[in-house]
């Protein structure tokens, strides 16, 4: 019973991070049809800046605490990363909005294909440590342990979780995404300013991927030039699993995915005799997206729509 309770937190902990990057996901595709393969490069980014900006502050002493020395690194981060964004969509999404949907699909691939040269290029191969900054206090659950780092991930997930409802339902930005979502040229016609939405969605959806790269980074105490990549398709499948295009779909999608990926990781190795383990748990991800795309298309929250116009 400890070992599931632990697999179930640990679960729950990458599920947060799986559904905060997911949420970008499902923003891009609910405007504009698109799926974005370049933001788990954004997510990879906005943790190696902040592990750069965290490493120039220890070097040169600043005398700032560790939860201080991540928000510095974060307000460096989050800006970054949602330029980042801006210009992806304007250089090479918007010139194919009127393309062949096959175009601005090879076009995010390859987005994705230059990010990861160029941070290869700025940071290396080598994989970059989180700096020890922050606390390593241990609670126990029920004979199941948590860090303070897991607990303020899974809270500070929580909190963006809320503030990205009540964005979308309770705000007139929120109002024209979703009209901009469902018709965009209705949405131009009653005075939405399309190019501009579309272009606040690519950066908030980076904004939050910064924060879930420097979770990441944090929980596994390491960030990499690659990371993006498979941490990215992960997220993509929840976002698919809870229905793409749908933010409760995308929490859903995130959450269930971890504990899925956590449960199988801790028990799959026993199943086997040792033969699979924790070393394949990256399977169980693309299996879930299999099974998913073969018996439910549209996701768990998902409805059948007629294609767009």
């Amino acid at each position: 019973m400890d070992i599931f309770l632990q697999q179930i937190i640990n679960g729950l902990v990458i599920g947060s991070i799986y559904a905060l990057i997911a949420l970008g996901y499902t923003m891009v595709y609910g405007i504009m049809q698109l799926i974005n393969f370049a933001h788990g490069e954004v997510v990879m980014i906005g943790a190696m800046v902040t592990i750069t900006c965290i490493n120039f502050l220890l070097g040169h002493h600043f005398n700032l605490s560790g939860p201080a020395l991540l928000m510095v690194g974060l307000l460096m981060a989050i800006p970054v990363s949602m330029v980042l964004g801006y210009t992806i969509e304007k250089v090479a999404y918007r010139p194919l909005r009127r393309a062949p949907r096959l175009a601005p699909l090879i076009t995010a691939i390859g987005v994705s294909i230059v990010l990861q040269q160029l941070a290869m290029l700025i940071w290396g191969r080598n994989y970059r440590p989180f700096p020890a900054i922050l606390p390593t206090e241990v609670y126990s659950i029920g004979g199941a342990s948590i860090t303070q780092v897991q607990v303020a991930i899974v809270v500070l997930t929580l909190l963006l979780m809320v503030g990205m409802y009540f964005l979308i339902e309770k705000t007139k930005m929120g109002r024209a995404m979703r009209a901009t979502a469902q018709n965009p040229e209705v949405a131009k016609l009653m005075g939405v300013n399309v190019n501009h939405i579309i272009s606040m969605t690519f950066v908030i959806g980076s904004a939050l991927g910064a924060m879930a790269g420097v979770m990441v980074a944090a929980n596994y105490d390491q960030a990499h030039a690659y990371m993006g990549f498979m941490i990215g398709l992960k997220a993509f499948t929840a976002a698919v699993l809870g229905g793409i295009g749908n933010l409760g779909g995308a929490v859903l999608g995130g959450l269930l995915l971890g504990v899925i990926e956590s449960l199988g990781a801790g028990y799959l190795g026993d199943l086997t005799g040792g033969v699979l383990g924790s070393n394949y748990k990256d399977i169980l991800a693309f299996v879930v997206l299999i099974l998913v795309l073969v018996f439910r298309p549209s996701g768990l929250m998902g409805e059948r729509v007629a294609e767009r116009a």
